[in-house]
């Protein structure tokens, strides 16, 4: 274990500034628990291991979904697409009905809800949990995928939602 070395740590908003400048995908996670559909957004999402094909992200403890998310059999990491950045925004938010209209969303084979017009959704089942500082590292074994061809990321980026535009 890593011992904590005091006055070691970056202050928390020099930490956030810093980040601020890394690009990352956008997901939002969903799942069904007693017939009720939960989800959040994430942007620390990540490919783990291909063997085993895991995948994870980190969710907030304060978290109001994740008492929710952690009672599931299985989740959704929902690959946004670059037009879906209300979506993003939707999920994020406290207090509103994420699954209500205009949200555009099927229950999956499984129960799961699946989000329409995303890039890619990958099925998992629960792998493992971790609490690692203020956060609960989340790794899913994924059992499903589902690609939308052609699809182009939502990215984050200095607080703001954006497109990936190629080289060419």
């Amino acid at each position: 274990m890593t011992e904590t070395l005091p006055g070691r740590a970056v202050d928390a908003e020099s930490f956030r500034q810093a980040l601020a400048v890394h690009a990352a995908g956008v997901v939002v996670v969903t799942a069904q628990v007693d017939g009720i559909p939960v989800g959040l957004t994430a942007t620390s999402f990540s490919s783990v291991s291909l063997t085993p094909p895991l995948v994870s992200f980190y969710v907030d403890q304060s978290s109001t979904t994740w008492p929710w998310l952690r009672q599931a059999d299985h989740f959704a990491v929902n690959v946004l697409a670059s037009d879906q950045a209300e979506v993003a925004s939707r999920f994020a938010k406290k207090g509103v009905d994420r699954f209500a209209a205009p949200t555009s969303w099927t229950p999956g084979r499984l129960g799961v809800p699946l989000l329409g017009g995303v890039s890619a959704h990958l099925i998992c089942a629960p792998h493992s949990t971790v609490d690692i500082g203020d956060h609960v590292l989340v790794v899913g074994l994924v059992t499903e995928t589902g690609l939308e061809p052609g699809g182009r990321p939502l990215l984050y980026h200095q607080g703001r939602f954006g497109r990936f535009i190629p080289h060419t």
